[in-house]
């Protein structure tokens, strides 16, 4: 029998080549999309809600993680102006929330290790964005000394789901603590005693301090840092913005950073959310020639008593160490000697004060002195807060409106750009970078979601005493039941007036005012 020719061998060849490579190309495609899809389903394009890494993945959400950028502080937002830190995170597709287990680093290994002890009254609304804005910037542990709103049950069982959060309540047995302390002894802080508002809450500072510091140091801290709620640490300078960055390049020797303040510079009488709203800020008097704070001062001032609206001495970091103690609420000291302090030239603390026109009746609310000039010399130690308190407590509410327009709200654009041009006003973006990214994310609403229903018996006990003690404190304007028992004030005056006499401690630095000038031939300069 004949074989094939060779032509149809040929041809026949060619049909099995051409068929089992139309095969190759039709199979791999498909193998290639399987493939793929195996991929995505791990973590890729379908989003497992269990997994935190595929949430905040740029991939998932437009959003990105605040500090990714590469400078946040050349970064201008498109602020929404509707926006409201009582809304927090309503973003119906977080892009970074928050989990039980996303501990932010909180006893990591990183040095150096930095907390922040805190004196507040405040609502979530205002501790979260705080909190978590000094997170990212490399702050791992708060010892937050809570009363009234902050140790309500609703807002405290929030604070103790957080890791790296300590909540000291208020209560009877703190306080008898506290009123055998051993800075209640001494002479240092005695001026600020037996005196209401202010004063009151100078105190209470200074011996919660006292008590953050061995919380520091059983926590194995190398930094401690006191701050108000109202303030946010601004770490220029440093290779990143981080505050840990910035730290770990103090030289060893340095026992205390002093962050001169910047004060924020409100530009509406609107706000609802300053992190986020404001990023208009006077600068600090040691971050300016002099030339240029005494030759714009009196329209830095615009007719108000003083430069800034508060405090102008800035606030200090200290290196956790063997006989640290507090020098009021703005400064450390060490009992057995002079501590080495250096004052850092970019960096600053970011003070929002009066940034809301309900910041002036809230504080008026907190204090129980009379509204004359006279007395309210007894209850705040700065000028402006005197005539803030006076307004409040008899102006009607369109005065009032008016007085804040007129001495907080910098409405003339043109004064604004040359100071702006000047140095003396500066914008700072990237606080409201970095809270509104968090608040988008939905940080803020998984941590209250994710927060148990209840506290324990004795912590519940604890929040409404503490939440109770406030209201108690501000009604009567007396100092709280231990720590300024007028019972007790002849015989630990007499205590110290001993101690005085054994031994000296330098007096602790109240909140004081920038430098003011005097005037020489109608041309103002530096007072001497």
């Amino acid at each position: 029998m004949a074989g094939p020719k060779p032509s149809q061998t040929t041809s026949s060849n060619h049909h099995s080549f051409a068929s089992k490579l139309i095969l190759l190309l039709t199979l791999l495609p498909i193998t290639l999309a399987a493939f793929a899809f195996a991929l995505q389903w791990r973590g890729g394009g379908v989003v497992d809600v269990d997994d935190p890494i595929s949430n905040w993945s740029p991939q998932h959400n437009s959003h990105i993680f605040p500090g990714m950028d590469s400078s946040p502080l050349a970064t201008a937002v498109d602020h929404h102006s509707s926006s409201d830190c009582l809304s927090l995170g309503q973003s119906s597709s977080p892009a970074f929330p928050y989990y039980n287990d996303w501990k932010f680093q909180f006893q990591s290994d990183l040095k150096p290790k930095i907390c922040i002890t805190t004196s507040t009254s405040a609502g979530l609304e205002q501790i979260l964005p705080w909190m978590f804005y000094h997170k990212v910037l490399g702050v791992g542990t708060f010892f937050l000394f809570v009363e009234g709103k902050a140790a309500s049950p609703s807002v405290s069982k929030v604070l103790e789901s957080i890791p790296g959060v300590k909540v000291i309540y208020r209560t009877k047995d703190l306080e008898e603590k506290q009123a055998n302390s051993r800075i209640w002894n001494e002479t240092w802080l005695s001026s600020f005693f037996y005196k209401p508002c202010n004063y009151e809450l100078f105190v209470k500072q200074s011996l919660n301090m006292e008590m953050a510091i061995v919380m520091a140091r059983n926590a194995g801290m190398d930094w401690i840092l006191h701050l108000d709620t109202d303030e946010l640490m601004h770490p220029a300078g440093a290779g990143e913005y981080s505050l840990r960055k910035l730290l770990r390049d103090i030289p060893r020797d340095v026992d205390m950073v002093v962050f001169p303040n910047y004060e924020s510079s409100v530009e509406r009488d609107d706000i609802k959310d300053p992190f986020i709203e404001i990023s208009m800020f006077k600068r600090n008097y040691d971050h300016l020639p002099k030339d240029t704070y005494f030759g714009m001062y009196k329209e830095s001032t615009r007719g108000n008593p003083n430069y800034f609206l508060t405090y102008g001495n800035g606030k200090s970091v200290a290196r956790v160490q063997d006989h640290l103690r507090p020098n009021g609420a703005h400064r450390w000291h060490n009992y057995m000697k002079t501590p080495k302090e250096i004052k850092l030239e970019e960096a600053a603390v970011l003070h929002y004060t009066y940034a809301k026109f309900s910041d002036l009746t809230s504080r008026r609310d907190r204090c129980g002195c009379k509204p004359t000039k006279d007395d309210v010399k007894r209850c705040f130690m700065l000028e402006f807060d005197r005539a803030a308190f006076i307004v409040a407590s008899t102006a009607t509410e369109e005065e009032k409106l008016n007085w804040y327009r007129e001495h907080v709200v910098w409405t003339d654009k043109t004064i604004n750009l040359k100071l702006l041009r000047k140095g003396i006003l500066t914008r700072i973006y990237a606080p409201s970078v970095i809270i509104e990214g968090l608040k988008e994310s939905g940080v803020f609403t998984s941590i209250i979601a994710k927060a148990p229903t209840t506290l324990s018996r004795d912590k519940f006990l604890a929040s409404i005493e503490s939440s109770n003690s406030t209201r108690d404190s501000g009604a009567h304007s007396h100092p709280p039941r231990k720590i300024g028992r007028i019972t007790e004030h002849n015989s630990q005056a007499a205590v110290r007036k001993m101690l005085e006499a054994a031994e000296f401690h330098e007096a602790a630095v109240p909140p004081l005012s920038p430098p003011g000038p005097t005037t020489q031939n109608n041309h103002i300069v530096e007072a001497r």
